[in-house]
C-alpha cells in the first residue's frame, strides 16, 4: 500500500473541500490515487461536495466578537460562492457558531480551532446547500492595558475592530464605522511603508508639472504632496465621516481617548473570482441533454 503524504491529502481537500481524515481515509482505500479517490467520493455521500469544491468561494460574510469592556475581539470572514447562500439562515447560523469557536478559543489559528465539530458542521452545510463553503481567516485584536477594542459590521460584508487608548466604546464604534467607509491605509502617517512613499514620490516627480523645476522646488513640490497623500490616507487625519469639520484624531480626543490602531476584513478582497458566463453554462448542459 502507498503512503500517503501530506501533500496529497491537502490537494484533495482543495479539490473536494472535504475534511482532512475523510480525505486520508479514501485516498488510503484509493492506493493513493487522487483521481480513483474523487471519484469513490463522488459515489459516497461525499458527491455534493465533490463536484462543487472546486468553484470559487469568494461571497459570505464576515463577523466579530468583542469582550464587554472592550479587551478583545475576533474577526473572522467565512466564504460562500454566492451572496445568495450568504444570506441562507443556515448560513448565518453557522457563521454565528465559528464566531463563537474563535472568541472563545481567543485564537486566530483556523484549523486548530475548526478541528473536530466545526469541521463536520461545515462538511454538512456543504452537502445541505451544495457549496463550498470555507473559514478563510481570522484575527484577535488585543487591546492592552488602558485600552479597549471597538466594532463595526457593515451588511455583513465589511467589519473593522479599532484599538482606543481611553475614550469609550461609542468612539471605538465611531471610528470602527468611519475605517469600513473610507478605507484608510494606515492608522498614523508614521505607518505609511517607507516602500509606499517612494512609490508615490516617484509617480509625484513623474506628473507633467514637475517637468523643468529646479530641484529645491521640486523637492519643496514633493514634500507638500506627500504631506497631502499622508493625511488622505491615514486614518488620524481624515475628517471624521460623520463630523468633517474636526479630524477622526481630534475627534477621538474629545472623546478622552487616542487612536492605537485598527484591522480591517471586506468579504472577498484579495480572491481572483471566477467569471462565470451563465448563459453559456445553460446552453452549454442543453446541448448535453
Amino acid at each position: 500500500m502507498a503512503a500517503i503524504s501530506a501533500s496529497q491529502v491537502k490537494e484533495l481537500r482543495e479539490r473536494t473541500g472535504l475534511g482532512m481524515m475523510e480525505c486520508k481515509k479514501a485516498l488510503t482505500e484509493a492506493d493513493g490515487d487522487i483521481d480513483v479517490a474523487i471519484e469513490n467520493l463522488r459515489k459516497s455521500s461525499g458527491l455534493k461536495a465533490a463536484k462543487k469544491a472546486g468553484r470559487t468561494a469568494a461571497e459570505g460574510a464576515v463577523v466579530t466578537r468583542v469582550a464587554e469592556g472592550g479587551s478583545y475581539g475576533v474577526m473572522v470572514e467565512i466564504n460562500s460562492e454566492t451572496d445568495f447562500v450568504a444570506r441562507d439562515d443556515n448560513f448565518k447560523a453557522f457563521t454565528d457558531k465559528v464566531a463563537e469557536a474563535f472568541f472563545n478559543a481567543k485564537s486566530d489559528d483556523v484549523a486548530a480551532v475548526m478541528a473536530g465539530d466545526l469541521e463536520s458542521a461545515r462538511e454538512q452545510l456543504v452537502q445541505k446547500i451544495g457549496e463550498n463553503i470555507g473559514v478563510r481567516r481570522a484575527v484577535v485584536v488585543e487591546a492592552g492595558e488602558g485600552n479597549l477594542v471597538g466594532e463595526y459590521v457593515h451588511g455583513g460584508r465589511i467589519a473593522v475592530l479599532t484599538v482606543l487608548k481611553g475614550g469609550t466604546q461609542e468612539a471605538a464604534k465611531d471610528v470602527a464605522m468611519h475605517v469600513a467607509a473610507i478605507n484608510p491605509a494606515v492608522a498614523h502617517p508614521a505607518d505609511m511603508p517607507q516602500e509606499q512613499l517612494d512609490k508615490e514620490k516617484a509617480i509625484i516627480l513623474a506628473q507633467p508639472d514637475m517637468a523643468g523645476k529646479p530641484e529645491q522646488i521640486a523637492e519643496k513640490m514633493v514634500e507638500g504632496r506627500l504631506k497631502k497623500y499622508l493625511a488622505e490616507n491615514s486614518l488620524t487625519e481624515q475628517p471624521f465621516v460623520k463630523d468633517p469639520n474636526q479630524s477622526v484624531a481630534e475627534f477621538v480626543k474629545a472623546a478622552g481617548g487616542e487612536v492605537i490602531g485598527f484591522t480591517r476584513f471586506e468579504v472577498g478582497e484579495g480572491i481572483e473570482k471566477e467569471e462565470v458566463d451563465f448563459a453559456k453554462e445553460v446552453m452549454e448542459q442543453a446541448g448535453r441533454r
